[in-house]
């Protein structure tokens, strides 16, 4: 929603077509959210994954990725074969259903993955999340080395800020709603003190 609204209401629709009546939920995970028991949250990003599994036991989580990889839908691009690495995201790193969803995505998109070295469960941080425990020039520095470390120049993420990471790096990231709407990825904001006040702005607008 922070990145590109009109990606999130695209995905609603994919949903409500093929899974049925869902409702936008605009409460920031970070919020407690006002969902009756039993409600079912799909999720996009990686750390509403983890605080709806772990924070808010009204709730149960899933990927929209595995929603589309279950339901066989939808309709994708096809790459060609174009080589790829990938990012796996921090709050999903022992979640390898979420793991399993993206690559199966990318198979059908005809992309070309090539595994980084760290990967999956053995996956290291893109350095965002030193937001809070280290200096700016030290997370810099962090994006810095992961997005050097990675084999290939076109990077798939499926976490807004390890996009961020990836761009400041001087990586290309493909987030995987712009590949599976065969957009390109935009850097926006992607400076970490920048992009963390555009963050934080936005958590607090949606309580």
């Amino acid at each position: 929603m922070l990145y590109k609204p009109r990606l999130a209401t695209r995905l609603h629709g994919v949903i409500e077509e093929h899974v049925g009546p869902a409702d936008l939920l605009h409460t920031c995970c970070r919020h407690v959210p006002p969902l009756a028991p039993g409600t079912r949250v799909v999720n996009v990003c990686p750390g509403c994954d983890r605080r709806y599994r772990q924070n808010y036991e009204q709730a149960t989580t899933v990927s929209v990725w595995e929603l589309m990889v279950e339901g066989g839908f939808p309709d994708v691009p096809d790459y060609r074969g174009r080589a790829m690495t990938i990012v796996d995201a921090c709050p999903t790193r022992d979640q390898e259903r979420v793991h399993d969803a993206v690559r199966a995505l990318v198979r059908r998109m005809n992309i070309t993955l090539i595994e980084p070295r760290h990967t999956r469960t053995k996956s290291t941080c893109c350095g965002d999340s030193l937001w809070e425990s280290a200096s700016p020039d030290a997370v810099r520095g962090a994006m810095r080395a992961k997005a050097a470390s990675m084999p290939a120049d076109e990077v798939i993420v499926y976490c807004v800020s390890c996009a961020k990471a990836m761009f400041l790096g001087g990586k290309r990231p493909r987030y995987l709603p712009d590949l599976l709407f065969a957009e390109e990825t935009s850097a926006q904001t992607f400076d970490p003190a920048e992009w963390h006040k555009e963050l934080d702005d936005y958590i607090a607008s949606h309580t």
